[in-house]
Protein backbone atom coordinates (compact mmCIF):
# COMPACT_ATOMS: atom_id res chain seq x y z
CA UNK A 1 0.00 0.00 0.00
CA UNK A 2 0.91 3.46 -0.86
CA UNK A 3 2.43 5.71 2.60
CA UNK A 4 -0.67 8.55 2.80
CA UNK A 5 0.39 12.47 2.31
CA UNK A 6 -0.26 14.54 4.87
CA UNK A 7 -1.93 18.05 4.16
CA UNK A 8 -0.28 20.92 3.94
CA UNK A 9 -1.31 22.91 7.35
CA UNK A 10 -2.00 26.22 7.51
CA UNK A 11 0.89 28.59 7.79
CA UNK A 12 3.31 25.91 6.03
CA UNK A 13 5.58 27.11 2.60
CA UNK A 14 5.13 23.79 0.09
CA UNK A 15 8.76 22.94 -1.49
CA UNK A 16 8.53 22.60 -5.09
CA UNK A 17 9.46 24.33 -8.68
CA UNK A 18 8.45 27.56 -9.20
CA UNK A 19 7.47 28.55 -12.90
CA UNK A 20 8.81 31.50 -14.43
CA UNK A 21 8.10 32.95 -17.97
CA UNK A 22 11.66 33.06 -18.49
CA UNK A 23 12.16 29.22 -17.78
CA UNK A 24 9.13 28.31 -20.11
CA UNK A 25 10.60 30.04 -23.55
CA UNK A 26 13.71 28.60 -22.77
CA UNK A 27 12.20 25.37 -22.95
CA UNK A 28 10.42 25.96 -26.28
CA UNK A 29 12.90 25.68 -29.20
CA UNK A 30 12.77 27.97 -32.29
CA UNK A 31 11.54 27.13 -36.09
CA UNK A 32 14.30 26.26 -38.65
CA UNK A 33 15.38 29.50 -40.00
CA UNK A 34 15.29 30.64 -43.34
CA UNK A 35 17.81 32.23 -45.08
CA UNK A 36 16.82 35.63 -46.91
CA UNK A 37 18.90 38.37 -48.67
CA UNK A 38 15.23 40.84 -47.13
CA UNK A 39 17.92 43.19 -45.15
CA UNK A 40 20.74 43.60 -47.64
CA UNK A 41 17.71 44.53 -50.06
CA UNK A 42 15.74 46.78 -47.76
CA UNK A 43 19.25 48.40 -47.23
CA UNK A 44 20.27 49.06 -50.48
CA UNK A 45 16.91 50.24 -51.15
CA UNK A 46 16.77 52.75 -48.91
CA UNK A 47 20.57 54.16 -50.08
CA UNK A 48 19.27 54.37 -53.43
CA UNK A 49 15.65 55.79 -52.45
CA UNK A 50 14.92 56.60 -48.75
CA UNK A 51 11.37 57.60 -49.16
CA UNK A 52 10.44 54.48 -50.75
CA UNK A 53 9.24 51.03 -49.15
CA UNK A 54 8.55 47.59 -50.39
CA UNK A 55 5.48 45.55 -50.15
CA UNK A 56 6.48 41.90 -48.78
CA UNK A 57 5.51 40.14 -52.01
CA UNK A 58 7.70 42.24 -53.49
CA UNK A 59 10.65 41.55 -51.88
CA UNK A 60 9.95 37.63 -52.34
CA UNK A 61 10.18 38.72 -55.63
CA UNK A 62 13.72 40.42 -55.13
CA UNK A 63 14.54 37.60 -53.02
CA UNK A 64 14.05 35.17 -55.82
CA UNK A 65 15.47 37.15 -57.90
CA UNK A 66 18.79 37.35 -56.02
CA UNK A 67 18.67 33.50 -55.69
CA UNK A 68 18.34 32.99 -59.26
CA UNK A 69 21.62 35.17 -60.52
CA UNK A 70 23.44 33.90 -58.00
CA UNK A 71 23.02 30.45 -59.19
CA UNK A 72 23.56 30.94 -62.66
CA UNK A 73 26.61 32.66 -61.70
CA UNK A 74 28.00 29.94 -59.42
CA UNK A 75 26.90 27.54 -62.12
CA UNK A 76 28.91 29.10 -65.07
CA UNK A 77 31.85 29.71 -63.05
CA UNK A 78 32.05 26.36 -61.75
CA UNK A 79 31.99 25.20 -65.78
CA UNK A 80 35.01 27.60 -66.07
CA UNK A 81 36.59 26.08 -63.48
CA UNK A 82 36.01 22.93 -65.12
CA UNK A 83 37.39 24.05 -68.43
CA UNK A 84 40.25 25.44 -66.85
CA UNK A 85 40.80 22.41 -65.13
CA UNK A 86 40.87 24.35 -61.80
CA UNK A 87 39.40 23.01 -58.71
CA UNK A 88 39.20 26.68 -57.39
CA UNK A 89 36.94 29.15 -58.33
CA UNK A 90 38.29 32.31 -57.84
CA UNK A 91 37.43 35.90 -59.13
CA UNK A 92 38.09 35.76 -62.00
CA UNK A 93 35.99 33.14 -63.28
CA UNK A 94 33.35 35.15 -61.71
CA UNK A 95 34.20 37.73 -63.81
CA UNK A 96 34.15 35.76 -66.96
CA UNK A 97 30.87 34.36 -65.75
CA UNK A 98 29.22 37.81 -65.27
CA UNK A 99 30.27 38.72 -68.83
CA UNK A 100 28.63 35.66 -69.83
Amino acid sequence: MAPKVAAAKKGEKRVGKAKSGTAETAKRRRGKRKESYAIYIYKVLKQVHPDTGISSKAMGIMNSFVNDIFERIAVESSRLSLYNKKATISSREIQTAIRL
